[in-house]
């Protein structure tokens, strides 16, 4: 039988497992009626992150000198070719579930210093939408997991910038901060001329006593999933 068989169906058969397991543990720690976004004010660290962003933005600054250089997020993972339409959504990374991109911290100390601040903090990059670019609708794996966005550039034309979380839609402000549950189906666009650039975080979601056990364990098995190994290798 051939390994790459093999492999697959090995591949297939975790995913299944984990997904399994996930949608149990949901259940059990989860509100069906938690919200889609979260206020700013329920992370301390916020506003010390906006705090950072005028060092984050000249950091980004410098990584655009080479932008040709810089890769698709699609070129790293194929389940996000699924969901990219249009340009181009380039990814450059700091963290990546948990793991540290040395080269890319030390190129940018005080971005990686302020991704520090983030308790539970798993992946973190600059995420680069070019114009003409659509996320299609799609549904994060996992509810232990918040997203964050800084917005470091937005284009003057900001309302054909958006990003769409359930019924509702919202609008960059460069220098402002968005918390969401990415498990509701999300999409974004830039229909402007300019790019659109976000730091781009993904955290654990925070939970009391021992739910928060639980979540940890879960995140630490997802991370060592041969979905997010194949990442890895290539990030």
């Amino acid at each position: 039988m051939p390994a790459n068989f093999l492999t697959k169906s090995a591949y297939r058969a975790t995913s299944w497992l984990g997904e399994g397991l996930i949608r149990l543990v949901e259940r059990l720690i989860f509100n069906s009626k938690d919200p889609a976004f979260f206020s700013t004010d329920q992370f301390y660290w916020v506003k010390k992150m906006e705090a950072d962003y005028p060092k984050i933005k000249a950091e980004l600054l410098r990584v655009m000198q080479d932008y040709p250089s810089i890769p698709e997020l699609k070129k790293l993972s194929e389940e996000q070719q699924r969901i990219v339409k249009g340009n181009q959504w380039k990814s450059f990374f700091f963290y990546a579930y948990g793991r540290d991109i040395e080269k890319n911290c030390m190129r940018c100390p005080d971005t990686s210093k302020a991704l520090q601040q983030i308790p539970g903090m798993l992946s973190a990059f600059f995420s680069i939408l070019e114009p003409g670019t659509s996320l299609l609708p799609h549904r994060g794996l996992y509810k232990g997991v918040l997203r964050y966005h800084l917005a470091l550039s937005v284009p003057k034309e900001y309302d054909k910038c958006a990003l769409k979380v359930g019924e509702q839609i919202v609008h960059w402000q460069e220098g402002s901060s968005i918390i969401f549950d990415d498990t509701f189906e999300h999409e974004a666009w830039n229909k402007s001329e300019e790019i659109r650039v976000l730091l781009f975080v993904d955290f654990e979601r925070p939970l009391s006593f021992p739910a928060n056990l639980t979540n940890k364990g879960i995140l630490w098995l997802f991370s060592r999933s041969p979905f997010i190994q194949r990442i890895l290798d290539r990030v």
